[in-house]
């Protein structure tokens, strides 16, 4: 599991506008999804040859179902803007963006929104994708501390033999988790990290572990029990902070091979969600809400939920589709922290393509 796994795994598969449905991985694990794509790397050729675009034909955009991923998208759909742009767009439900990734790379959709840690390593493992647009700038998390220690650890130097839950080695979280630590000059192996999967939070809650890489609205929640928001990268103030800036998150990537042939569609697609992003960025939260599809926000509190949104969307989202290049260097700085990316295994330049929007 990673940053951008599905937080409702009933919506996997869900298509969004549009009768044709063809099928989509619907569960894949970092290890296993990362394996698959260098095999389908290899067939992607083949593939692209029998899936030009053709006028007026439907595009499939698939993406992880994190529900802070999915607004701008949803946005642009529901407020009309892909239409406007003369697009038929189905959003298509991933558990996470390793499967959307992998369903772009083995050719079943056009088009796949993932964290940037996910195309990095995708390009790392052989695939030739190009990343083009940005829909959000900032990781899904934040480190909290528990209840019962929120006033022995007030610091990031303060977690040493401290134990640390994480979802998994070498997802997200852990990758962010190492890179605070390294800034802060504290060594890995002097904190215990304790692999829990995404739901960490009662183990915190109850002082299993001193402190946590949690998202919303675990977050909020442990706060109101007494716990400490330590680092939160969901705010754009902290991120200046502790990562120096805005770091590449959620985006959109296409095949290599069709690049050429898609870049008018590409610009439409990217200047639709450009204007998803700044309805995001400015209506209602209310609004928003009703722009997702009804089972993403089943048995929510959607009163907590407003507020979630209201707090941190003008962090979350940027203002222009266009990458910052610093932003996603970040990002691979902190994987090679990590050590899940070998340094200097990609070159950015293989990965985004900037030119697209004139960037």
């Amino acid at each position: 599991m990673g940053c951008c796994d599905a937080t409702r795994p009933e919506l996997a598969g869900l298509v969004r506008e549009g009768p044709h449905d063809r099928p989509v991985p619907s569960s894949f694990d970092r290890r296993s999804a990362l394996k698959g794509l260098a095999t389908a790397a290899g067939g992607l050729a083949l593939a692209a040859c029998s899936r030009q675009p053709q006028a007026g034909a439907t595009v499939r955009l698939a993406f992880c179902g994190q529900l802070l991923c999915v607004v701008p998208y949803e946005v642009a759909r529901a407020r009309g803007h892909f239409a406007a742009e003369g697009l038929a767009v189905e959003l298509v439900y991933t558990r996470g963006g390793n499967a959307a990734m992998q369903a772009l790379v083995g050719g079943a959709v056009e088009y796949a929104g993932t964290s940037f840690d996910v195309a990095l390593q995708a390009v790392a493992n052989g695939a030739a994708i190009r990343r083009f647009a940005s829909t959000g700038r900032l990781p899904l998390y934040a480190l909290a501390v528990a209840p019962g220690r929120s006033a022995a650890i007030r610091t990031v130097k303060d977690l040493e033999g401290t134990t640390v839950a994480i979802s998994g080695q070498g997802n997200a979280d852990h990758a962010l988790l190492l890179f605070l630590l390294d800034q802060a000059g504290i060594a890995a192996r002097r904190v215990e990290f304790a692999t829990i999967g995404t739901n960490v939070f009662d183990a915190l809650r109850i002082g299993q572990v001193d402190a946590a890489m949690v998202q919303e609205p675990a977050l909020t929640l442990i706060v109101a029990a007494g716990g400490r928001e330590l680092v939160n990268f969901m705010d754009i103030e902290q991120a200046r902070r502790y990562l120096g800036g805005p770091y590449e998150f959620m985006g959109v990537s296409v095949r290599a091979a069709e690049r050429d042939a898609r870049l008018a569609e590409m610009r439409r697609l990217a200047a639709a969600l450009e204007r998803g992003l700044a309805d995001t960025r400015t209506i209602p939260p209310a609004d928003i809400i009703a722009a997702l599809p009804p089972a993403l926000v089943a048995g929510s509190d959607v009163a907590q939920l407003e507020r979630i949104l209201e707090r941190y969307r003008r962090s979350l989202y940027p203002e222009r589709a266009a990458i910052e290049l610093d932003a996603a260097r970040r990002v691979a700085q902190s994987q090679e922290i990590a050590g899940i990316l070998e340094a200097g295994r990609v070159d950015l330049a293989q990965v985004l393509d900037t030119a697209v929007l004139g960037t």
